[in-house]
């Protein structure tokens, strides 16, 4: 029997099929099915913990049962009620005989599984599946008379138990298993034998020989993840490229000589390093993090004249039309001169500016597409609309991703696809990104952080608001934003939705919490009566959101009311004070970004989170953490610890379901940090693992097609 043999030759069709419904296809599928948990002989389950919608499976006693004839009609209701010393659990079976009440008699004992729903405030199983464990039958007597009794995440179709027979069917089937992590791996890190993890992970004795058996298994995910992506850094560097260097006299000459501030230490270090790998043979693939308000745009920008200086041409690929609007703004006045090529008053070595974006009017999307083709836009700016078939370059030398969070690999393949040879690649993120998920999804891009903020920069006050609890406090929050428009300042209001109707795309939609057009119009009436206040949101046509971002950072509008369509890259230095409403409404990475659209001047920077949620609440703890540190990174942490990694290769970098199974990156970076230096080595030694024949198949087999493909792309 081999691994990848498929289970219908091994456990038959029936089985097979059943098994099908919970993605278990093969025999090493069916083996890295774990068990979800493992109840104690003689230890019954806490029928007060199961929570109603779930597909469950407990370990009971039979305390009553009775078969209840029906009054309309022939047949009767078998209802049993199921206890564990203190709770209990209803079982029904519709039109019921006699022999089923025999059998689920009192004093008996087994497992039982299915949906769990309430009637009558009660909660039940309708038409469980059940086997009884009690030592009274024959059947599945020896499967389980071990001390441990396996739970796995099951399904209608497929229950615990017949899960449970077919892993013995398969089991006692293997011999010889290979292992895939070399002896000398193992050896250093303590780790036990593929076969043997694999028997005590479904045939425990204790919980001892489950701990030793996880601690392989953990081992494994980590491993091949970064065999993976350790290939795929490596087949990276050995791609050719065209080097791409500056001229002594080019544009990037001319930005840095008009720069009208100094580089911090990290941008100067940072762009150094970029610089060096733009002139290289081989494409640069770096990802670039740093805080809000760090100067990731300047970097950038130096990067990408770079590649337009050695003849090339730089896209940047934003994920809203506001940001690319402002990108395309703050760039064309950086660099002044140097981007109006062919235009009166520009500079001899100046470059054009494409901006596209799926609103363009026909004209001008032609007027851009014809720049990017014949290469007069040396910089393309733009959404995804960047993406589609028409959009062509004369010679895309630079990619650059900003925020990459928004963007699948598919998209960020879509562009680089369109480049002739292997582009260079920058992927930013002002959300920061805690190292052991940088190494998980990240793993084949090399990494830059930049922390330091430019000169200049005012720290930002952020305070809670709670509302419910001191509404005198909302009312300060008030008169504190007429104080500052007062003072030459203005102010960002934030909402979560746009109205009470209508969804918003990807902005923030909660039913009941703040709306922007709601809170436009009170403000407008009562508290800022006579002050500018405008809204802008998703649902503005493209003309009308760049209108208002224009106004508002030439100082024509004094209160922005806007939803998260303002969280990254908007970058007017005059507004001092944020206000976000509902606080509890957005995530810990969404309001450090918000936080971070003041401060940006000379002026120091308020951030006043409102919120009703009650203090001890998990929403007011979040808001609270938030308030307490200007960290980004110990905000990524917090932020990851209640959202949970998901799937850090899948679900939010190319749309797949969670495959990680045991691996959690927060508990285990100790292994993944270790996995990944095994990993490194092994790949460096032995880049096509020719030497690993085993190893080589067992990293393919834990990439599906789909996360093959995925990794292919990234």
């Amino acid at each position: 029997m081999r691994l990848d043999e498929p289970l219908k030759r091994v456990v038959g069709d029936k089985t097979a099929n059943a098994l099908a419904g919970l993605d278990i296809r093969t025999v090493n599928d069916l083996l890295h099915h774990y068990p979800r948990r493992y109840a104690e002989r003689g230890q019954l389950t806490d029928l007060g913990s199961l929570q109603v919608g779930e597909y469950a499976t407990v370990v009971a006693d039979i305390d009553k049962s009775a078969l209840i004839p029906y009054s309309s009609r022939p047949g009767s209701l078998l209802k049993v009620e199921l206890t564990d010393g203190t709770g209990k659990l209803v079982l029904t079976f519709f039109n019921a005989k006699r022999w089923l009440l025999d059998r689920l008699a009192p004093g008996r004992r087994g497992l039982f599984a299915g949906k769990v729903e309430v009637f009558n405030r009660v909660r039940q199983l309708s038409h469980p599946a059940y086997l009884l464990i009690d030592g009274k039958d024959e059947e599945d007597i020896a499967e389980f008379a071990r001390p441990l009794i396996p739970i796995y995440p099951a399904g209608a179709a497929a229950n615990t138990w017949a899960i449970s027979r077919a892993v013995r069917i398969v089991l006692d089937g293997l011999q010889d298993l290979a292992d895939p992590v070399p002896a000398d791996v193992r050896d250093r890190h303590g780790l036990i034998g593929l076969a043997e993890a694999l028997q005590l992970v479904h045939r425990p004795e204790s919980r001892a020989e489950i701990e030793r058996a996880r601690q392989r298994l953990i081992w494994d995910e980590a491993f091949f993840l970064q065999v993976a992506l350790a290939g795929r850094r490596a087949a990276a560097r050995a791609q050719p490229a065209t080097p791409r260097r500056p001229r002594p006299d080019g544009l990037l000459a001319g930005f840095d000589a008009q720069l009208p501030f100094a580089l911090t230490a990290g941008q100067h270090a940072v762009s150094e390093t970029i610089l060096a790998e733009l002139a290289g043979e081989h494409p640069m693939h770096r990802l670039l993090q740093g805080e809000v308000g760090s100067g990731k745009t300047v970097v950038a920008l130096r990067a990408m004249l770079t590649v337009v200086d050695a003849g090339g041409q730089a896209a940047l690929l934003a994920p809203t039309e506001v940001l690319a609007h402002q990108h395309a703004r703050s760039i064309a006045e950086l660099l002044g001169p140097l981007a109006l090529a062919g235009q009166l008053g520009g500079d001899d070595r100046a470059t054009g500016i494409a901006l596209l974006t799926g609103s363009l009017g026909a004209a001008a999307r032609r007027d851009a597409l014809a720049a990017a083709a014949n290469g007069s836009a040396g910089l393309v700016i733009g959404t995804h609309a960047l993406l589609e078939e028409s959009v062509e370059f004369a010679d895309l030398g630079l990619v650059v991703v900003d925020e990459q969070h928004r963007f699948g690999v598919e998209q960020r393949d879509a562009l680089r696809a369109k480049a002739a040879r292997p582009p260079h690649l920058l992927v930013m993120t002002a959300t920061p990104i805690p190292r052991t998920v940088a190494m998980t999804v990240f793993g084949d891009l090399d990494t830059s952080v930049l922390t330091e903020l430019p000169a200049g920069r005012s720290p930002i006050a952020t305070s809670v608001v709670p509302a419910r609890e001191k509404p005198a406090w909302l009312e300060r929050s008030w008169q504190r934003v007429t104080e500052e428009v007062a003072a030459g300042h203005q102010v960002y209001v934030v909402c979560p939705r746009i109205d009470a109707a209508t969804a918003a795309g990807e902005e923030e939609q909660a039913e009941g919490s703040a709306a922007v057009l709601d809170v436009l119009a009170g403000l407008r009436e009562r508290e800022l009566a006579g002050l500018r206040v405008e809204a802008l949101h998703g649902r503005l046509p493209a003309e009308a959101k760049d209108d208002v971002m224009t106004s508002f950072a030439a100082g024509r509008i004094d209160v922005l009311v806007a939803t998260t369509v303002i969280e990254v890259g908007v970058d007017v230095a005059n507004a001092t004070v944020m206000v976000v409403l509902d606080a509890d409404r957005f995530g810990v990475s969404q309001l450090h970004q918000l936080r971070g659209r003041v401060g940006r001047g000379s002026a120091a920077g308020l951030c006043l989170l409102v919120t009703s949620a009650a203090a001890g609440t998990p929403a007011r703890d979040r808001i609270d953490a938030v308030a307490e540190t200007l960290d980004g990174f110990v905000l990524a942490e917090l932020d990851l610890q209640q959202r949970r990694e998901g799937d850090v290769l899948g679900e939010a970098q190319s749309g797949r379901k969670k495959r990680l199974r045991l691996l959690e990156v927060l508990r285990h970076r100790d292994v993944i940090e270790a996995a990944r230096a095994e990993a490194l080595a092994l790949v460096a030694a032995d880049p096509g693992l020719a030497g690993h024949p085993e190893l080589a198949r067992a990293v393919e087999a834990s990439l599906d097609e789909d996360r093959a493909e995925f990794l292919e792309k990234a």
